[in-house]
Parts: C-alpha cells; sequence; structure tokens
C-alpha cells in the first residue's frame, strides 16, 4: 500500500477512536449530549466491532466492548428506548462529577503535579501548547483542557486537521499520564460499562503509541 494512503487511514482511524471515546468521559448519560453515543453502543453487535475497531489486540477490544454493551442493558429496558438507568448514572456522577472526592480524576495535572492539583504546571504546559499551534477551544471553557475527555476529542481534532502536530501532542502530553490514569478508573469502577471504557482506551491508545512508533517518557506520577 502507498504510504501516504496508509498514512491518511491511520489518522481517520485516530479520529474515530477519539471521536467515539470522548463523549463517554464527558457527558453524563442522563442529562448529558451524548445519548446517541450511549444508545449505538448499547446496540453494537460486538463480535462485528472486534474487527473494525483499530489499533487493539482484538482479544482486548472483546472482553472491553462486551463489558460495556452488557453494562448499557438495564438502559435498554425501557419501552421509550435508551435511558440511562440509575446506576450508570450515578457512577459517571461519582467518578468524574462529584460532589465527592473522585477515585480516579480526569486530569493529566493530578498525576503529575507534586501537589495533585487540578490546573496544574502539565495543564499549564499543554494550554501553552495549543495556544502556539493555533488551537483554540470553543466550547466548556471551565473545564481544565487536560480532561482525558478533552484530550481525546484533541486527537481527533489534530488527526483530521493538524496531522503534523499528531506525535508531539501524543509523546509529550496525552499518553505520559493516560495509561495510568486508565488502569486507576479501570480499579475504581464498580460499574461495567466505565471499567470497559478504560480497558478499551487504554489498549487502543497503546496500539496508536505503537503503530505510530513513539516513545513516550513517563513522569514521577504522584497519585
Amino acid at each position: 500500500m502507498d504510504e501516504a494512503i496508509e498514512e491518511n487511514e491511520a489518522l481517520e482511524a485516530v479520529a474515530f477512536v477519539g471521536t467515539t471515546l470522548a463523549p463517554f468521559f464527558l457527558q453524563d448519560p442522563r442529562t448529558g449530549e451524548a445519548e446517541g453515543s450511549f444508545a449505538a453502543m448499547a446496540m453494537l453487535d460486538v463480535e462485528a466491532a472486534v474487527l473494525e475497531w483499530p489499533f487493539a489486540d482484538k482479544g482486548e477490544v472483546g472482553r472491553a466492548l462486551s463489558l460495556m454493551v452488557d453494562g448499557l442493558a438495564p438502559s435498554c429496558a425501557l419501552e421509550e428506548g435508551f435511558k440511562a438507568d440509575d446506576a450508570l448514572m450515578w457512577e459517571y456522577r461519582r467518578l468524574f462529577v462529584g460532589p465527592a472526592p473522585k477515585p480516579a480524576p480526569p486530569w493529566g495535572s493530578v498525576y503529575t503535579d507534586r501537589e495533585c492539583v487540578v490546573f496544574g504546571a502539565s495543564t499549564l504546559e499543554l494550554r501553552s501548547w495549543m495556544r502556539a499551534r493555533g488551537v483554540e477551544r470553543r466550547s466548556d471553557e471551565r473545564t481544565p483542557e487536560d480532561h482525558i475527555g478533552l484530550m481525546l476529542a484533541l486527537m481527533a481534532f489534530l488527526a483530521c486537521n493538524q496531522p503534523h502536530d499528531l506525535d508531539e501532542y501524543l509523546r509529550f502530553h496525552l499518553l505520559t499520564w493516560a495509561p495510568h490514569f486508565l488502569d486507576e478508573l479501570a480499579d475504581a469502577a464498580d460499574h461495567p460499562f466505565y471499567e470497559g471504557l478504560a480497558r478499551l482506551t487504554k489498549t487502543t491508545l497503546e496500539g496508536i503509541r505503537q503503530k505510530r512508533s513513539l516513545e513516550v517518557i513517563c513522569p514521577r506520577f504522584y497519585r
């Protein structure tokens, strides 16, 4: 296959991953704007999806997707179609909203900053990197830029619009902390959907790293 065609297909796959996964981290399944994404996942044919999902080991993808689909089954039991059940809703809020301390906070600086704070040094570094490359935020200005959902969405944006910046972004901003966080999230999740989401995201990001031959130096983690 022509190298340019292969690279374009790889970038399309990266964009697909980011676009598909980001809403599940960003949106409340009951009140958010991703009902369509949750409903589509609930109806997924896992065996068929495993064959199409890019980058990751098929066995790991199958196990993760099965957890996600099984976790959404109670939300499809009503006659009016998909509606997030209470267990799914409250687990999202426990993991990503609060007000109680989050067992696996979704922001990078919480893990890489000595003080374990939101809007830490790595957040500011990412913000500066985005500004230098002309990447502007168009929504959700209050959420720190290093939220895992926003960073997956940014990965998709770069793959589509600024592919020359993608590898640097992955090496120095996303892949430095995301695998560690996703392990923490998988362990903290009390609901199969979010455990599966964490596992699917981690194995896929690792596959992207390998596919793009990226060497990533991880920082010290403080939690």
